[in-house]
């Protein structure tokens, strides 16, 4: 077993660059929730990583990439259960180190999904939900795209990072759930604005800085791919957000902070599938589109009816879209993709548009699915009361601020209260 000390090291700490986008993802979707959600909000980040890792080690690594039993096309089998034996295994890096790597895109790409469904879930509820989606949804996607005998793989579809396999599946996902969950009570005649934007901004900083592992990372190896990946990762990631405020500059006369926020992570989220296949110059095209299109796409849910409270679908289905599509269309031939432009050729497009076809159909149907069935049984949405007195009372029995009470100063004198003023503000936009 030869064993390269530089990968290795690599790829762990990739997988803790990316286990930290999830804490960010926190922090994102937290700041954009309402005040009396927000706990809640966050708590449904974190609790996804402490199920997902249990999931991972129990039977989720070897669904998706084990190579005996189950049906190769599309799920594994059972054969490296609890991880048993894969303690001595690897082949350039511990087998262990890439267990590691893939427990955090699963677990991010739950919590995803989780922005859809904000103000108005059951917490006990999205508990049972996390374990059975990982399990029927994630599970077999990661396998037919990553695993060397899945049907996508073996299609000849690309998704260097996860654009079809985290962005595209929890888009559908969220989708289905908001439809499941149905219209938060006001919306969308109510505002319903952000009640923390520095949360916005820290959590899509941290998103940003996690993506390096996300995305470079995914080489698996300290090397030119790697690399590439790292600055793709910053050029389309900077440019999405700036064409986002741009849009907003020209369609509402202001750029906004939660728009480059979102811009940012339209751009990390198209980048992804694409990282290892794009040029930096096609990089930096692909995030202008990106950001652009996800910048109108939000404002879909207004016409179409469907409350995806955090903008879970115009970010992260539609950047995924993106991203998978354009490798077909301007990837380069010189990086493995024999592309529209650059081949002449439709042939990796029709893969690329399967692939997500495929992905989307699958990931929509099994998710309402799931989510009716614990609606009907378990009951999914919160009842009207809590919503409107705020979840994280009802929920967790607990408050994100308390602005009814006064502090005591560091030296051990009374602080003031809260001004009355700042006290209706926030108590308005919650």
């Amino acid at each position: 077993m030869e064993i390269d000390s530089g990968n290795t090291a690599w790829i762990l700490t990739s997988a803790a660059l990316v286990l930290l986008m999830t804490p960010g993802l926190a922090f994102f979707y937290g700041g954009m929730s309402r005040a009396k959600s927000v706990l809640n909000m966050m708590m449904m980040s974190f609790v996804s990583m402490s199920i997902v890792s249990m999931v991972w080690v129990l039977w989720g690594y070897s669904v998706a990439f084990g190579s005996e039993g189950g049906v190769p096309a599309f799920f594994g089998g059972l054969d490296a259960w609890g991880l048993v034996g894969l303690e001595a295994e690897g082949e350039g890096y511990p087998a262990l180190a890439f267990v590691a790597f893939q427990a955090t895109f699963a677990i991010i790409t739950v919590a995803l999904i989780s922005g859809a469904i904000a103000d108005r879930t059951k917490f006990m509820t999205w508990c049972v939900f996390v374990p059975i989606w990982i399990t029927l949804v994630y599970l077999p996607i990661a396998h037919s795209v990553w695993f060397a005998e899945g049907w996508i793989f073996e299609l000849g579809a690309l998704d260097f990072a996860g654009g079809t396999v985290v962005h595209i599946n929890a888009g559908c996902a969220a989708l289905a759930l908001a439809l499941v969950l149905g219209k938060r009570k006001g919306w969308p005649k109510e505002p319903m604005r952000p009640h923390n934007l520095p949360f916005v901004l820290l959590g899509a900083g941290l998103l940003w800085f996690g993506w390096f592992g996300f995305n470079a990372g995914s080489a698996l190896a300290a090397n030119e791919t790697a690399s590439l990946a790292f600055v793709n990762t910053i050029v389309a990631t900077g440019a999405a957000g700036f064409a986002w405020i741009m849009v907003e500059k020209l369609r509402d006369g202001a750029a906004t902070t939660l728009g480059i926020a979102s811009g940012i992570v339209a751009g990390l989220v198209a980048i992804t599938p694409a990282a290892a296949t794009m040029t930096p110059v096609g990089a930096l095209v692909l995030g202008l589109v990106a950001g652009a299109v996800c910048a109108v796409a939000v404002g879909l849910k207004y016409k179409l009816g469907y409350d995806d409270s955090l903008d879970v679908v115009g970010v992260h289905l539609v950047g995924g879209i993106i991203g998978a599509l354009a490798i077909g269309i301007w990837g380069s031939s010189a990086l493995g993709a024999d592309s529209l432009l650059a081949a002449g050729s439709a042939t990796l497009l029709g893969k690329q548009a399967l692939a997500v076809g495929a992905t989307m159909a699958y990931s929509f149907v099994v998710t309402f699915i799931i989510g009716k069935a614990l609606d009907m049984t378990m009951g999914f949405r919160v009842d009207e009361e809590s919503e409107v007195t705020g979840i994280d009372i009802a929920e967790h029995a607990e408050s994100a601020y308390d602005l009814n009470t006064s502090s005591t100063g560091g030296l051990g004198g009374p602080t003031a209260a809260p001004i009355a003023g700042d006290i209706k503000k926030v108590e308005a936009d919650a």
